[in-house]
């Protein structure tokens, strides 16, 4: 079953189309990777999947339901069930780690006191961050600010995280290192992610499946390998650009033996 399912979706600012029939869907459980040179409207696709957009044509589908098609009150029903970790963490410098944590568990799901407690010190366990609550965001590193964006958007246990460019300003080796912690929460929780990042091929090993939006539409949707041994002319262009081309010489030797 598909926990998201865009069908035949259109969108345009200003008479230019940036967005063009535009079909993709997510399986329960999976992560996706989209893919795609700057510019090609991978954060306008995810913003539809978030519902802060509204398609010009077409549907966007989530958990079952239409969410252009929602009422307000619909729509913040369904969005319980996403966590968002954005490309800068978003967390707000006037409160510490652990009231940031617990923003959501006080504003949407009212727990009390005592609760919050106890989940925000268990995300602050399953982030390796124990004793950090007390910390503000200018005194964490890029990566701890990262893990403190992730601890917070999984805060609900949310049946789909999506991640927009989710190392952006770290090290290879933080961004290592946030990799491993997104392999296992998946892995932990059993959560659709969704993940929009300019990172190939490193980001190709949290992938089930790897998506390329270019030309105003998804290209393909393929495991990683096949992927990267597509035939597609836009998706051999991709992997050249971020993979070199050795990598497709290998690819030809690989399909010829």
């Amino acid at each position: 079953m598909n926990a998201i399912e865009i069908q035949n979706l259109y969108k345009s600012f200003g008479g230019q189309l940036v967005l063009e029939n535009v079909n993709l869907a997510v399986p329960e459980g999976k992560t996706l990777v989209i893919v795609g040179a700057s510019g090609q409207g991978k954060s306008v696709l995810l913003k539809h999947m978030l519902g802060l957009l509204t398609p010009d044509g077409g549907k966007v589908m989530v958990l079952g339901k239409d969410v252009a098609a929602l009422g307000r009150a619909e729509l913040a029903e369904v969005r319980k069930n996403y966590g968002v970790l954005f490309q800068n963490a978003a967390l707000l410098d006037s409160m510490n780690v652990f009231d940031n944590i617990a923003l959501p568990l006080r504003e949407r799901a009212k727990m009390k006191e005592p609760q919050v407690k106890a989940r925000v010190e268990e995300l602050l366990g399953l982030m390796d961050l124990p004793g950090a609550g007390e910390k503000y965001p200018d005194q964490l590193s890029g990566g701890m600010r990262k893990r403190v964006g992730l601890a917070r958007a999984l805060a609900l246990n949310p049946k789909i995280v999506f991640f927009d460019e989710p190392t952006t300003g770290l090290d290879v080796h933080k961004s290592n290192e946030i990799y491993r912690l997104f392999y296992k929460t998946q892995k932990e929780l059993g959560y659709t992610a969704v993940i929009v990042s300019h990172d190939a091929p490193k980001i190709f090993k949290l992938a089930d499946n790897v998506a390329l939006l270019a030309e105003r539409r998804i290209q393909e949707r393929l495991p990683p390998e096949e992927f990267q041994l597509s035939q597609n002319p836009h998706v051999r262009a991709f992997v050249e650009i971020t993979m070199g081309p050795v990598y497709s010489s290998f690819s030809e030797e690989a399909k010829s033996s």
